[in-house]
């Protein structure tokens, strides 16, 4: 799941060497942490949220096929 967000971010920044992920796991339940640069955070986040929750979505559906529950922090 790391590397779908990772690959996803890197897609649509201008400088992707400014991206890192994070991700935490507790039995059940992973948290994964994405930064950009300051310049790229709008286009991560997108017009109201959407690509952010476009992300999200890709994330749930992903660990649904695991049995874990996933969320998503952009900072």
């Amino acid at each position: 799941m790391k590397a779908l967000i990772e690959f996803i971010a890197k897609s649509l920044v201008d400088d992707p060497t400014q991206v890192k992920v994070m991700e935490y796991t507790q039995r059940r339940n992973v948290r994964i942490t994405l930064s950009v640069a300051d310049e790229d955070m709008g286009r991560v986040i997108g017009r109201k949220g959407r690509v952010a929750n476009a992300m999200r979505t890709l994330l749930r559906v992903a660990a649904s096929r695991r049995g874990d529950r996933v969320s998503l922090d952009i900072l």
